[in-house]
C-alpha cells in the first residue's frame, strides 16, 4: 500500500460484521480461563493482554499501523513524546554508558539527555549536526551505547544527514535513534536512510488536532543485537527476570521492542490511554492529507516573510535560498513540515508587540497541529536566560517558531501583515 492507504487502513483489518473503526478496549485487565494460559503470558511463551500498564489491544493497532507506515517490525505508544524518547534510549543505556547526541534538538529532550540522564548514571557529548566527520569520530567512546538526533530540529528546522550519522554510528557498532516528530513518515522514512529506531511526539502532526498527548517508538529490526553483544547484554544475555530468557534469541528482529515492553512498560508504566490511542487512531486517517496541506500553507508563508523588510532572517528547508534546501530535497523531497524559525529586526520587545498584534494566529507552547500558533523562546520557554546565555544554548534572542496550521495561506499572510504593519 502507498503511504496514504497506509495512513487509513495499515494495523486494523475488521474481519465479517466487526466494528469499521478500531474499537476502544477501555479496561484495565483481562479474563483467561486457566491459571495456565495466564501463566504462559507471564513467561512470554504466549501472545495477549493480562494488564494495560504494558500493553493494550487498541494501543497496538494504532502502534501497528505507525510501525507500517515508518517500514519497522514493530511499535510501542507511550504516554508522551518526552516517554518516548527516554524510552528509546533508556532502553540498551544503563549507569556507566555513554551516547552521543545532536545539540540541535527540542529543549526537553536536551533537558532530559544533558540532565535526567547524567543524573542515572548515563554520560553524554553533544556534538554540532554540522561537525566534522573527525569530530564526530572523536565523540565514540568504548562504552557509547547510540546516536540520537531529530529529522528536523525543533525550533530551528535543520535537516540532519541521516545517512552519514547512521554510517559513523554503524562503524562504532551501536544504532541510530532519530525523532521524526516534524516530518512524519508522510515526509521522511529514517528507516530508509540507516536510522535504526525512530520515535515521535504523536501529540503533534500525527494527533493533529490538540487533542490528546502521546509517543512511539518503532523499532526497525534491522540492527544485529548479537553482532555486538558485549555492548548490549540486556538483549543478548539470559534475563533473570524472565527465566533466563534472552531477547535476541527468542524474538530475533522484535527484541529490541519485545524488551521495551516487558522491562520499560512494566517497571515505568508510561502507556498511552487507549483511549488516546482512538484518537489518535482517528488522526492519522488524515496524516497523509494534512500535511500536504500544511507544507503548501507554510511555503506561502515562508515565501512571504522572505520577503518583508522587518524580517531580518527566515529558517525553512523548503525555501530555495535556506542553506538546508539541498539536504531537504534528499530527505524530504515531497515537503517538509508546517513549522519555520524567523527573526524581526529590532529588539526583543518588538518580537512581543508583534505577537500581541497577532488575531488569527495565537501563542501557544503547542506546535504542529491544524491551529497555526507562534512562540517566542526568549519571552516564554527560555525566559529566564540572557541574550548570551540564548546563544550559548543554540537559541536565537529574537528567534521566534512559528507553525502554520490548517487555514488558507491568504487568511495568515493578511494576518502576519496586519502584525507587522503595528
Amino acid at each position: 500500500m502507498k503511504k496514504g492507504t497506509q495512513c487509513v487502513h495499515a494495523g486494523y483489518e475488521p474481519k465479517n460484521g466487526e466494528p469499521r473503526q478500531m474499537p476502544v478496549y477501555q479496561s484495565t485487565t483481562f479474563k483467561y480461563d486457566s491459571s495456565d494460559a495466564m501463566g504462559r503470558l507471564f513467561d512470554l511463551e504466549a501472545s495477549g493482554y493480562f494488564y494495560t500498564r504494558l500493553q493494550n489491544p487498541t494501543n497496538d493497532l494504532v502502534a501497528a499501523r505507525i510501525a507500517e507506515l515508518e517500514g519497522g517490525v514493530g511499535a510501542v505508544l507511550t504516554s508522551s513524546g518526552q516517554a518516548a524518547n527516554f524510552f528509546a534510549c533508556f532502553n540498551i543505556c544503563e549507569a556507566g554508558d555513554h551516547m552521543i547526541t545532536t545539540a540541535n534538538i527540542y529543549g526537553g529532550t536536551y533537558n532530559l539527555i544533558g540532565w535526567s540522564f547524567r543524573k542515572m548514571g548515563i554520560d553524554v557529548t553533544f556534538v554540532d549536526m554540522e561537525a566534522s566527520d573527525e569530530e564526530l569520530e572523536a565523540a565514540f567512546k568504548p562504552n557509547t551505547k547510540l546516536v540520537f538526533g531529530e529529522t528536523l530540529t525543533n525550533p530551528g528546522v535543520r535537516v540532519l544527514d541521516i545517512e552519514r550519522f547512521a554510517a559513523t554510528a554503524h562503524r562504532h557498532g551501536v544504532p541510530l535513534i532519530v525523532d521524526n516528530t516534524f516530518p512524519t513518515p508522510v515526509n521522511c522514512r529514517p528507516i530508509e536512510f540507516g536510522a535504526d529506531i525512530v520515535t515521535h511526539s504523536t501529540t503533534k502532526y500525527m494527533d493533529g488536532q490538540g487533542v490528546t498527548v502521546g509517543g512511539v517508538v518503532v523499532d526497525s529490526g534491522k540492527f544485529d543485537w548479537m553482532a555486538h553483544a558485549d555492548k548490549y547484554p540486556g538483549l543478548c544475555t539470559p534475563d533473570a527476570s524472565y527465566h533466563g530468557l534472552v531477547y535476541a534469541d527468542k524474538f530475533g528482529k522484535a527484541a529490541y521492542i519485545t524488551k521495551l515492553v516487558t522491562h520499560l512498560m512494566r517497571d515505568f508504566g508510561s502507556i498511552q490511554a487507549p483511549q488516546n490511542a482512538f484518537y489518535l487512531g482517528l488522526g492519522l486517517q488524515t496524516l497523509h492529507i494534512r500535511m500536504k496541506k500544511h507544507c503548501e500553507n507554510a511555503l506561502a508563508v515562508a515565501r512571504f516573510l522572505e520577503s518583508c523588510p522587518e524580517v531580518a532572517w527566515i529558517e525553512y528547508p523548503g525555501l530555495e535560498s535556506d542553506p538546508m534546501y539541498a539536504r531537504a530535497q534528499k530527505y524530504l523531497p515531497g515537503g517538509s513540515c508546517g513549522v519555520m524559525a524567523f527573526g524581526l529586526k529590532g529588539d526583543r520587545a518588538r518580537a512581543e508587540r508583534f505577537m500581541d498584534s497577532l488575531k488569527l494566529v495565537t501563542i501557544e507552547t503547542h506546535v504542529a497541529d491544524c491551529h497555526s500558533c507562534i512562540l517566542h523562546p526568549a519571552s516564554h520557554t527560555h525566559r529566564q536566560l540572557s541574550d548570551d546565555q540564548l546563544r550559548e544554548a543554540g537559541v536565537r534572542p529574537d528567534l521566534m517558531r512559528l507553525s502554520i496550521g490548517l487555514e488558507e495561506a491568504e487568511d495568515l499572510i493578511a494576518d502576519l501583515k496586519q502584525a507587522l504593519a503595528k
